[in-house]
């Protein structure tokens, strides 16, 4: 297991525990143009280490929720907190280094670049970072062992299975072993058997790395593994039924 970093610079005299939640969502009000409202009143707090699942119809939000939590769009009114920072309180280029280093995305549609080998594509993020060329690579390499495919690192996105793809998703995500994953339907584009290994795949990385996930997903089975199940309402987060 490779040792969990100091996320970001607020959170003081690593290593020890974290001293703020990784993500906490107060008041979160989002209006859409036309003036209906998306959802109002939403709070969530995630600690690190836990997973949970946020289910809702189509056009719920979902997606944008997760990307105002990232900075790529702003809420109404209310707060975002990463890592004990807040958004609101950043620059954009501040917002930009916080996703780079503190958050990984999961995303259905995979969003691996075609012309870029494995090692490479699960390497981006540290090269985004400025890291070494060989260290980077040398990490990516370790992460596409994590997720079995550290035999493919020279193979080409064209090459893969859909379930591959996905987990080279997975390894780019947390090569910077970041605080936060935001995953978004990823296991939409999956049959079921893969769909569950990458659900697994996905919550053991939040408890090994002591990372925070939140899961976007339509599917009852994905949501069930979570430590948490809510549903995105107008009025917010209430718990899911299961």
């Amino acid at each position: 297991m490779l040792p969990t970093p100091c996320f970001i610079a607020s959170v003081q005299n690593c290593p020890g525990p974290m001293r703020e939640p990784v993500l906490r969502l107060t008041s979160l009000a989002k209006v859409l143009p036309g003036g209906r409202w998306l959802f109002d009143g939403l709070a969530l707090t995630l600690e690190a280490g836990e997973h949970v699942a946020i289910r809702g119809e189509s056009g719920a939000g979902k997606s944008t929720l997760l990307n105002i939590i990232a900075g790529l769009e702003t809420a109404d009114s209310g707060e975002v907190w990463v890592a004990g920072t807040n958004l609101a309180r950043l620059h954009e280029a501040d917002r930009t280094a916080l996703r780079r280093d503190a958050i990984g995305f999961v995303f259905q549609a995979f969003h691996i670049l075609p012309h870029l080998d494995l090692a490479r594509n699960v390497a981006f993020p540290l090269i985004l970072q400025k890291q070494p060329r060989a260290l980077a690579l040398a990490r990516a390499g370790e992460m596409l062992d994590a997720v079995g495919l550290g035999d493919r690192r020279n193979s080409y996105p064209r090459e893969l299975s859909g379930g591959e793809l996905q987990r080279v998703a997975i390894a780019r995500a947390l090569v910077h072993v970041p605080a936060l994953i935001l995953a978004d339907e990823p296991t939409g584009n999956l049959d079921p058997g893969t769909a569950a290994q990458i659900i697994g795949l996905l919550g053991r990385a939040v408890k090994e790395r002591g990372a925070a996930m939140l899961l976007v997903t339509h599917s009852p089975l994905a949501a069930a593994t979570a430590d948490r199940q809510l549903m995105l309402t107008p009025q917010g987060l209430v718990p899911a039924n299961g």
